[in-house]
């Protein structure tokens, strides 16, 4: 197991910095760079302009990284959360950058087969693949990955295995962390909206919450939690759920930030004050934390650094499988998280609530 990764240190232009230069997003460089035709040309031309300006090349490293063979690495998504799928992208495009390998993005729709995504990573000559939520936890995939002999890491997994390497948190410690410093604040009614049922994560932050109830001698309440999907709109339905209850929580806390900020939104169409009626924490520090009134505390993921990790370890990985003809072992490299704290909590109030 690692603790920790080492990072190339270049002074070569990032894919960030040509984004900056042509004044668009790091996702519109990549889409021009892969020749993707949903550009509008007058924004390709200034692109290309500042990838010329800049001498920018994305694969000039890869052809060094054994025989002369360029490196093509895959990110396949299938996220509902729009803000966290954006920092997702924004970290491995600037890893895959200066690693120097083409990262190629690709959508997974529901209806698309596991064996039509390898089949397409083979045509497609993809050497390895980013899986994040919830695809990281997809076994039927990771089984088919392995046997196509495409190099895999899965982020925000807790399904350690010893087919794909991994990068995550402890959901866990930060799921307890979390709940203990609302029962810290005095809140002892505390709502809890899950995560989605098919990732191994949401249950670690289930585990979390329950654990630090019960080890400050609360007894769970199954009433106060509601069932989630990592959504804003699955969101609005938990909280609605929670609150409806003849004895509300003074705190809910959300398994990511979308659903939290949903229930800010239902508290505020009630005409509860957050914090002063009710206490709301979200998952993630997402960028949509702190671009709602008022500001989540929330724990931070730290994103962007487990995406970076995660296209660094693959491209060693996809390195090591060209000069050994022994496959290397999966490994798991575990970041730390942080409770952040904004201006969405606070004690419960002492006093009746304000009407709404």
């Amino acid at each position: 197991m690692e603790t920790k990764i080492s990072r190339r240190q270049r002074n070569a232009p990032t894919i960030n910095d040509v984004a900056k230069q042509a004044g668009v997003s790091p996702m519109t460089v990549s889409r021009v760079i892969n020749g993707e035709n949903v550009v509008r040309q007058a924004t390709r031309e200034k692109v290309e302009a500042a990838i010329a300006a800049l001498n920018y090349s994305p694969s000039a490293a890869a052809r060094s990284l054994a025989g002369g063979e360029e490196t093509r690495i895959g990110l396949l998504y299938s996220n509902p959360s729009a803000s966290f799928l954006s920092e997702f992208l924004v970290g491995s495009l600037d890893q895959a950058s200066r690693s120097g390998v083409d990262l190629v993005v690709e959508k997974w729709g529901e209806e698309t087969s596991v064996q039509t995504v390898v089949d397409h990573l083979l045509r497609s000559r993809i050497n390895g693949v980013v899986l994040p939520p919830p695809l990281c936890d997809l076994e039927e995939l990771t089984h088919a990955l392995t046997k196509a002999d495409i190099a895999a890491v899965a982020v925000a997994t807790e399904r350690i295995t010893d087919e794909v390497s991994a990068v995550s948190i402890d959901d866990h410690d930060a799921a307890y962390t979390m709940t203990r410093h609302l029962i810290g604040l005095g809140h002892k009614r505390i709502g809890f909206i899950k995560g989605h049922p098919n990732l191994n994560a949401s249950s670690r932050r289930i585990d979390g919450y329950l654990d630090a109830l019960r080890n400050a001698g609360i007894t769970p309440d199954e009433r106060l939690m509601a069932q989630g999907y990592f959504t804003y709109r699955s969101g609005l339905d938990a909280a609605e759920q929670i609150l409806d209850l003849p004895e509300p929580p003074t705190a809910i806390f959300a398994s990511n930030d979308d659903m939290a900020a949903a229930a800010v939104a239902i508290a505020h169409r009630r005409g509860l004050d957050v914090p002063g009626d009710l206490t709301v924490c979200g998952y993630d520090d997402t960028s949509l934390a702190v671009t709602i009134w008022p500001e989540l505390t929330t724990i931070r993921q730290p994103i962007n650094e487990m995406t970076r990790a995660a296209v660094d370890l693959l491209v060693r990985e996809i390195k090591d499988r060209r000069t050994s003809a022994r496959k290397a072992p999966a490994r798991h490299i575990l970041l730390d998280y942080t409770l952040i704290r904004r201006q969405s909590d606070a004690a419960p109030r002492r006093r009746p609530r304000a009407p709404r």
